[in-house]
């Protein structure tokens, strides 16, 4: 058994200990699944199928991983590339193709036929128009030292709007859109071999559904697309991220609780925004099923399931959120000011806030915190307070989204300190 099927199997028993299976944790590494098809493991991965007409790519990794992936490749197969399939236009799986364009041009080969969603080039346009806050919030996320995100990109050559066939070489490609992660979504299924590639419509955690700094997420449809791929079906599921899933009742249970997951979030949330309800009560009153949580594909290791929530309200609702006093707000720091002078002071505020999460009350901490260092940012004994009940914030999650941004939240007081 070679060592990305081992990782799948030691994957689905959920025996990683304390790492569990997590979209930035991965074997790096290219292998073959069967006779002309082959499989790269990275962030993220990548489906390649050989046929008599060259090479097609479902995905194409990231670009810190385009040098492994293009030496997989070759040492798997020399033929070209003909094709390469966009499952969505996020910058960690439309950047390993450089390497293999420049070895086309060398040679004297036709360029990579690249198909992606119509939506896709609209995305890239939107990332050069954002580049800079984007790679701001990815610094925050993934922990950069410094922003990091791409100017250029590698547009399609043809898109996609609702579903695609195409014949390679005599191999069959099916491509399906459905909106999740993205709008410019496809998945592939490939009859011949009974499998699926998911992108990110699942990764090996709970559905990145409802990431706080990134733009809309469609959780309904999300889970309509899982259950079009649950009724075909499929024995080997290749996911955008993590390892592969084998065996048919294994995909179609995998694929099942996914959508249970967005689905209970969704009926819950619709009810009570259909009944009046509040953002801020419909954030406390959803609840999440802890048996899903469990199994070790669902683990909200990465987006936390009850931000889903608020990108449900954000989707039906826009952004008004029940409190009239939020409509047109007074500034922060005015409102932080006051409440601290009515306190005694930011010093007194903070050492509640402190006293609180002592006592396991981390939300009202931080809440409280927060007010006390708007009140007064340049306050030495309100700086450390707040960085330590981050720290103690971010250590208490289990969401990569949640533990970066209240770790980014620690950082800023220590290094203003400087």
């Amino acid at each position: 058994m070679g060592e990305i099927r081992d990782f799948c199997e030691r994957a689905w028993q959920g025996d990683l200990a304390e790492t569990n299976v997590h979209p930035g944790q991965v074997i790096v590494g290219f292998e073959e699944f069967a006779p002309g098809l082959g499989f790269m493991s990275a962030f993220s991965n990548a489906l390649v199928l050989d046929t008599a007409d060259g090479l097609v790519f479902i995905d194409t990794s990231s670009f810190f991983y385009a040098e492994q992936f293009f030496e997989g490749v070759r040492a798997w197969s020399p033929k070209r590339v003909h094709t390469a399939v966009y499952t969505h236009g996020h910058v960690d799986h439309v950047f390993g193709l450089m390497r293999f364009e420049a070895e086309a041009q060398e040679r004297g080969w036709p360029t990579t036929h690249v198909i992606a969603h119509e939506a896709c080039p609209a995305r890239f346009d939107r990332y050069r128009l954002t580049n800079g806050y984007n790679g701001v919030i990815n610094a925050r996320q993934f922990g950069f030292e410094r922003p990091v995100f791409p100017k250029r990109y590698r547009y399609p050559d043809e898109t996609v709007r609702t579903d695609r066939v195409l014949d390679v070489g005599g191999v069959r490609v099916e491509l399906r859109h459905d909106r999740g992660e993205t709008d410019d979504h496809l998945w592939a299924w490939l009859p011949e071999r009974r499998a699926i590639y998911t992108g990110d419509l699942f990764i090996w955690a709970s559905p990145n559904c409802g990431n706080p700094q990134k733009v809309q997420r469609y959780p309904r449809e999300w889970a309509a697309g899982l259950r079009k791929m649950e009724a075909l079906g499929a024995e080997l599921l290749f996911p955008g991220h993590g390892p592969p899933i084998i065996g048919r009742e294994r995909v179609s249970r995998a694929l099942r609780d996914s959508a249970e997951l967005l689905e209970t979030i969704c009926q819950q949330t619709l009810e009570m925004m259909n009944a009046g309800a509040r953002l801020g009560d419909i954030l406390h009153d959803v609840q999440i099923p802890a048996a899903l949580l469990e199994r070790p594909y669902l683990r909200p290791v990465y987006d936390d399931p009850r931000f889903i929530v608020r990108n449900l309200w954000r989707l039906y609702g826009g952004w008004y959120d029940g409190n009239p006093a939020h409509l047109l707000p007074a500034r922060e720091r005015d409102l932080a000011q006051t409440l601290a002078g009515l306190c005694g002071g930011a010093q007194v505020l903070a050492q509640h806030a402190e006293s609180l999460c002592r006592q396991g009350q981390v939300e009202l901490a931080c809440e409280l915190v927060e007010f006390a260092w708007q009140a007064d940012a340049d306050d030495g004994p309100v700086r450390e307070i707040r960085a330590a009940i981050y720290r103690e914030r971010a250590a208490n999650e289990t969401s990569l989204m949640a533990k970066a941004i209240f770790a980014a939240a620690a950082r800023d007081c220590e290094s203003s300190g400087d």
